[in-house]
């Protein structure tokens, strides 16, 4: 008989640990480029790092084997490369407000994500055996990957990916100070000139001006003779406020173009104080705490689901392909939804095939590298298997071809079958 006590502690901590997930993800992640560019690491590879890089799949398939659960690792492998193309994809598909044109970058990501999802999936059905030397293999295609992406982009084949556009929103407020005083000493603000140039453009049309008027000074202080004499004869560049540094002027009166200048934002920042980006030990401290929050994160998941499978008398493997890999591709169904939307197209496909490529080497290299291969054998279905490599197929002809949104409604139809038929294949 189920115990219904402890079903119900290990889901309310698996719901705690994708909070935890979460926030481990985005401190990792945000400040990784920050180090990064602190280091002066090139924006291509940051971006690689960053855009589409299941780091918290990788830790919770790392946890899996720590606890020895392998086929809960492959399961989970399996599910979120299926979730984020018929879960996640699809949802940006549906929330697109028109028809979706994809750009070549787009295209050779997801030609590069069916040849090595191609890869894998001979891998598992053909050549198994090879255990650990296969497990290198799917490393050492991930490295090829990594570098010759990386070449693509510095060459201009393809465009790097981009960030998730959900990644500073969610990350702490005081790395947005930090990029913001980072990125914008570098620009400047146009400001008017000192109010002696101002009064020379004024003694054009005034013979008796005798003096230069100031129109920035301290409100306490009295107006001098000559502001007065300003005043009186209506000079409209000194009706502004004596507050104020930028003054007011009518509609007709325009300025010539030497009557403006530059100075650095900088110097703004100097005059009222803005305080300065955080150190490169603040990021490093952070970028800690994020890791030790996705290690965290991937015991308390790997776990909780293992938990669940024994008391329901289910294959880890279908609660790896099903509940765990739901959850955790939970932000990337959200950032296509919210990429869509704003029509960042390139978002979309960088996080579906980026994640999916890491998913497929690198996460899977590691399984194979260091999982318990006895327990892998018959691990996961030909359904299973099947529906992975048929999702890249789908997501490589709508990408060639263009997206529309009633092909979203057929791919998330189609996600929910799959979780259906996983349940109900009686896989105990």
């Amino acid at each position: 008989m189920v115990d219904l006590d402890n079903v119900f502690f290990n889901i309310s901590a698996f719901v705690a640990g994708l909070f935890v997930l979460e926030f481990g993800a985005d401190k990792f992640i945000d400040h990784t480029a920050k180090v990064a560019s602190r280091l002066r690491v090139p924006p291509t590879l940051i971006a690689l790092l960053t855009a589409g890089a299941e780091w918290e799949e990788l830790v919770v398939v790392v946890a899996s084997i720590s606890q020895h659960q392998s086929p809960l690792a492959l399961g989970n492998i399996l599910g979120s490369s299926i979730s984020n193309i018929l879960g996640a994809f699809s949802l940006g598909l549906i929330f697109a407000p028109a028809s979706i044109t994809f750009d070549k970058s787009a295209k050779i990501y997801t030609s590069v994500l069916l040849g090595l999802t191609t890869f894998f999936t001979a891998f598992i059905l053909f050549f198994e055996p090879l255990g650990r030397i296969g497990g290198g293999l799917l490393v050492l295609t991930f490295i090829l990957y990594f570098i010759s992406i990386a070449w693509a982009i510095y060459k201009g084949i393809v465009e790097p990916p981009e960030p998730e556009s959900d990644s500073d929103s969610d990350s702490d407020p005081d790395s947005s100070d930090d990029s913001e005083s980072e990125s914008d000493t570098e620009s400047s603000i146009p400001l008017k000139k000192s109010s002696q140039q101002l009064s020379r453009a004024n003694s054009h049309s005034r013979s008796h001006s005798s003096s230069t008027t100031t129109l920035i000074h301290d409100s306490t202080s009295p107006p001098t003779t000559d502001t007065k004499t300003d005043i009186e004869a209506g000079s409209p560049l000194l009706k502004a406020p004596t507050n104020s540094i930028l003054p007011t002027h009518p509609e007709n009166d325009t300025l010539p173009d030497d009557m403006f200048d530059e100075i650095t934002l900088s110097n703004v920042q100097t005059m009222t104080g803005a305080k300065k980006g955080h150190s490169t030990p603040y990021h490093l401290a952070h970028l800690l705490l994020g890791f030790l929050a996705l290690s965290l994160s991937g015991y308390i998941l790997s776990h909780t689901v293992s938990s669940l499978a024994t008391a329901f008398s289910l294959s880890s493997t279908i609660l790896g392909t099903t509940l765990l890999s739901l959850a955790t591709t939970l932000p990337e169904k959200m950032v296509s939804i919210m990429s869509s939307r704003r029509g960042e197209n390139s978002i979309m496909i960088a996080n579906t095939a980026g994640s999916n490529i890491f998913l497929v080497t690198l996460c899977a290299g590691v399984l194979f590298l260091s999982g318990d291969l006895a327990s892998l054998k018959g691990a996961v279905t030909l359904f299973e298997v099947g529906s992975m490599w048929v999702s890249s197929l789908i997501l490589f002809g709508i990408v060639m071809m263009g997206g529309k949104r009633w092909m979203g409604y057929v791919l998330f139809a189609a996600y929910l079958a799959f979780i259906v038929l996983e349940f109900t294949a009686d896989r105990r």
